[in-house]
């Protein structure tokens, strides 16, 4: 599925459908391909936006967690978007939460799906291997529960980035910024209704993970999904947006007075 990424600034997006704004933030590897099936689904009832998060453009003193949520305030207030329900998976997670804790206003509703902010662990223990396509390909098919999720585009994209020694340094170092950016002892700040979409089978951020979001977000809901890892909208896509299909309708129910 091709989408036409559209550039306004600095700024290059994709944006489909009509309705109450549904923000997708990618993480390290991979953008629009991620949220394929996320975005035929619910482009029918709300606009949904990828930014492309400017992993590599930003100078190394802003390749940062924080240097991508300016980006994407930045983004926000340039479209003049308003009622945003706000989804980040693995960094994306990150750089969501971080944006609902700075700029609230904005923000409907919350989605998480394999979202680091408390814990992660990283591309790996070790720098990726430069020229090894069966050691990345290896790396890619861990992020899945099963592997032939890691399709050979995916593999192929992983590749060229690790093959890049600017983009290398670019990914350890937002790796890097992720692992000091704890904020377990902010999470109690965030009052919109947040949805926790969880692998059972994700070793990067692990289900302890979820429940500990969980337990330190007030106003959050958590569902595992078994037999799937840290990309559950890619790998289990019909019950990923089953889930969120439910939570999204319940945000536009006006409330029942007791």
């Amino acid at each position: 599925m091709k989408y036409e990424v559209k550039q306004i600034d600095k700024f290059r997006f994709m944006e489909e459908g009509e309705g109450e704004p549904l923000l997708l933030l990618h993480g390290l590897f991979g953008a629009l391909s991620n949220f394929k099936d996320l975005i035929e689904h619910f482009k029918h009832s709300h606009k949904v936006i990828v930014p492309i998060l400017p992993l590599f453009e930003l100078d190394l003193f802003h390749t940062t967690v924080g240097g991508l949520e300016k980006h994407v305030h930045k983004f926000i207030e340039t479209k003049n978007y308003y009622n945003i329900h706000l989804l980040g998976n693995s960094l994306g997670g990150h750089v969501a939460l971080l944006h609902v804790l700075k700029h609230p206003e904005r923000i409907k509703s919350l989605i998480l799906t394999g979202s680091s902010g408390l814990f992660e662990n990283g591309m790996g223990d070790s720098y990726p291997k430069r020229g090894d396509y069966e050691y990345i390909k290896r790396k890619t098919e861990l992020t899945f529960y099963d592997p032939s999720t890691a399709t050979k585009q995916l593999v192929d994209e992983v590749y060229e980035i690790c093959n890049n020694r600017i983009k290398v340094i670019k990914i350890i170092t937002l790796a890097k910024s992720a692992i000091r950016n704890n904020l377990g002892e902010e999470l109690n700040q965030i009052t919109q209704p947040t949805l926790l979409i969880w692998g059972n089978n994700d070793t990067i951020t692990p289900p302890f993970v979820a429940k500990e979001f969980n337990k330190l977000i007030p106003n959050s809901e958590l569902y595992f999904i078994d037999k799937c890892g840290h990309a559950p909208m890619m790998e289990v896509p019909e019950e990923f947006n089953s889930i969120l299909h439910k939570f999204l309708k319940k945000q536009n129910q006006p409330a029942t007075v007791a």
